[in-house]
């Protein structure tokens, strides 16, 4: 009861599932949206119950046709620097939308970069290649998801092992041309391509700039206007704020400046990843500098991605279908998986996304895969088949259990799930994506199961 008690008492709400219980306790409010402290009953942990009020886009369908399509959006965003989505749903009595997400303790970055002023230059670089591989994963979808409200108080840390992502979702769109068209953001942290409603995905880097601007110097920028309109005016006209000139050091400077150039001349987060101030070039546990995650995507017009140039590739031919799955390792707790599936027409279907080691499971990120994509319900077991098999490739240990998995949810013969798998042609692709089909028989089980 004591504990009950710390957290402002009795749930005042529960989720119509049962699971999730919200306290009275605010944890945060903006123009549209009110964050509470809640709590997860099957996993006894606390997480953050958003609760977005509709009210305000009930005279425009569009708008809240939209926000039902962000909150869709944010089912598939899996990344270890991207705040993790749990559940939402609808509450037509109160016409709110309802998000559970995970809770950072710590709270935000500006936050605790206030409570804490004597931060080195090597943690502020750690903070901003986290910040640069979420919205790296952001821009890789297609269509890229743009944040467009990426400010320190988005960003949230956890105090005992620096370990940032990002949160606040709400506000990011799927682009569903290459240009987007609409003026969402914070004023200090706007790209000015943003007030003239035609933008891409390089306003969240100019935003980035921003934020490390704020990291290094504790002021927001542009903190000498005194209102909006001051802002928009210095932004258009290329004035950057005073506290850029406080910026003694010329490297972390010239960095911040690459952030806030034109838009046509703004490097994209994967390139400001390889950059060489990044780099951990004074630490003794390391002998080289930090090898930076590659995108797992393709390379687009524009050169926005980037091929991975080390890891894991399988594809499975089922039916009339072809899978294809890529991963590299994230971090010690996750792995960057990317699946393409092919169908008999010629179109295919995308998806990245993160698998976290110590909580998630091939069958039901898989089967989750499969209702995003909107495919047969029997793909998911090719598919977590496929991804349990690359997992064993790149995390030595790991026990594949997605056999196991599916006779615990659909018990079914062990000799009718060999049966399944042997309609399966695996292929175990180079970094390169160069098929050697002459490996074929030395993959084979002696009872003739295919085996990586």
């Amino acid at each position: 009861m004591e504990a009950e008690a710390e957290d402002g008492g009795e749930f005042v709400e529960k989720d119509p599932s049962g699971r999730y219980g919200r306290y009275d306790e605010v944890l945060g409010e903006g123009a549209f949206k009110t964050v509470y402290k809640a709590f997860d009953e099957i996993q006894g942990i606390e997480v953050a119950w958003n609760r977005v009020d509709v009210e305000h886009f009930s005279e425009s369908p569009a708008l809240l046709r939209r926000l039902y399509e962000e909150v869709n959006v944010l089912r598939s965003v899996k990344h270890g620097n991207i705040i993790r989505f749990y559940h939402s749903w609808v509450d037509e009595d109160t016409r709110t939308i309802n998000i559970i997400t995970e809770l950072f303790t710590s709270g935000n970055l500006r936050q605790y970069r206030k409570k804490h002023k004597h931060v080195d230059m090597k943690a502020i670089k750690n903070w901003g290649r986290q910040i640069l591989q979420g919205i790296q994963y952001l821009h890789g979808h297609d269509p890229p998801i743009i944040h467009r409200d990426l400010k320190c108080e988005n960003i949230f840390v956890n105090g005992y092992d620096g370990h940032v992502k990002i949160g606040d979702l709400g506000l990011a769109i799927v682009m569903q041309q290459p240009t987007a068209h609409s003026v969402i953001g914070t004023p200090e942290f706007m790209a000015p391509e943003l007030y003239e409603e035609d933008y891409n995905e390089l306003v969240d880097i100019y935003s980035f700039g921003m934020c490390m601007l704020e990291m290094i110097t504790l002021e927001c920028p542009y903190g000498e206007c005194k209102n909006s309109a001051q802002i928009y005016k210095k932004v258009l006209s290329g004035v950057k704020p005073l506290s850029l000139g406080k910026v003694k050091d010329p490297d972390v400077k010239q960095f911040i400046e690459k952030c806030l150039l034109p838009a046509t001349s703004r490097p994209s987060a994967a390139e400001l990843l390889r950059d060489p101030f990044l780099a951990i070039v004074d630490s003794k546990a390391l002998k080289k500098p930090e090898t930076v995650p590659k995108s797992l995507c393709p390379s687009n017009e524009g050169g926005r991605g980037t091929a991975p140039s080390s890891g894991f590739e399988l594809r499975i031919s089922s039916g009339c279908n072809e899978f294809r799955l890529a991963g590299e390792r994230s971090d010690e707790a996750s792995i960057s998986l990317t699946l393409h599936i092919v169908v008999p027409e010629g179109k295919a279907n995308k998806i990245q996304f993160a698998f976290y080691l110590d909580s998630d499971t091939v069958v039901s990120v898989a089967q989750e895969m499969m209702e995003q994509l909107d495919l047969p319900k029997e793909d998911a077991d090719v598919v977590a088949e496929l991804m349990d098999r690359l997992i064993v490739k790149m995390v030595p240990g790991w026990k594949a259990c997605a056999s196991e998995q599916r006779q615990e949810q659909v018990p079914q013969p062990l000799a009718s799930l060999n049966s399944q798998i042997l309609k399966c042609s695996f292929d175990l692709l180079s970094p390169r994506e160069e098929i050697v089909e002459n490996n074929r028989k030395k993959w084979m089980g002696k009872k003739g199961i295919p085996v990586i």
